[in-house]
């Protein structure tokens, strides 16, 4: 563990943006599936080093609704390893004491097969809470938004929300995943300056962290810099924070 974290203030929730991997294979003249598959080692070390540093929330980018639009053969890549990570891995990840859960859309192309180990894993995991690894799969953030704006508007329709009365608090309450705190930490791998789509409503006042690393050569190591480095910020949520 670093020396460099100040273990009385580590961040509560640390979002990560895993991206990279095909460059990763691309550079040693691999397919772009086999840089998928080394991230899983990525995603393991760093969440024993979440649960090292005992940070509460970690949550990862595993599939977008845009990834959709990627080469069939990657996509059924994709479905087939996440399914088969959760297989080899929930028992693993159970007796660490992870607590494993899903945003996302469960539906549309998702195979009904992939949907039932997810919701076994879930299960299997639920009472758990050391650490709380969370994926997001088959998520998008604007498409987030646009279920909640359903959700709320059907609970309009039935009396049950006075429209006059929507505030945040209402948007929140109907997220994928509303009893989830917003993440103090978005990391992105990989040398990309954007968010792609991330977990918009939540990351408003997200520290942004940005690396050069790709994702499959992301340690443990990268998960404490990233916390050192939000450690030196100074948040200020709109207001003058604690001025020198």
């Amino acid at each position: 563990m670093s020396n460099d974290i100040d273990l009385s203030r580590v961040p509560r929730h640390v979002a990560v943006v895993m991206d990279g991997n095909g460059r990763w294979a691309q550079k040693r003249g691999l397919k772009r599936t086999e840089g998928h598959a080394a991230g899983e080692e990525a995603l393991f070390d760093t969440v024993k080093g979440a649960l090292d540093v005992g940070l509460s929330w970690l949550t990862v980018y595993a599939f977008s609704t845009e990834n959709w639009r990627r080469p069939l053969d990657e996509v059924r890549f994709l479905m087939h390893f996440n399914e088969s990570l959760l297989l080899r891995r929930r028992d693993e990840l159970n007796d660490l004491g992870v607590r494993v859960r899903f945003i996302g859309r469960r539906s549309g192309r998702v195979p009904k097969r992939v949907l039932r180990h997810i919701s076994d894993t879930e299960a299997l995991t639920a009472k758990n809470r050391k650490l709380t690894l969370t994926f997001a799969f088959n998520y998008g953030g604007r498409a987030e938004i646009v279920d909640a704006v359903k959700s709320i508007a059907e609970e309009v329709k039935q009396g049950r929300i006075d429209p006059s009365r929507v505030s945040e608090r209402t948007i929140s309450r109907h997220l994928y995943a509303p009893d989830m705190p917003d993440p103090d930490v978005l990391v992105r791998t990989s040398g990309e300056f954007r968010t792609s789509n991330y977990l918009l409503w939540q990351a408003a006042y997200s520290e942004l962290v940005f690396t050069d690393v790709l994702w499959p050569d992301f340690r443990r190591a990268d998960l404490f810099s990233a916390i050192t480095e939000f450690q030196n910020r100074n948040r200020r949520f709109g207001g003058i924070g604690n001025p020198d």
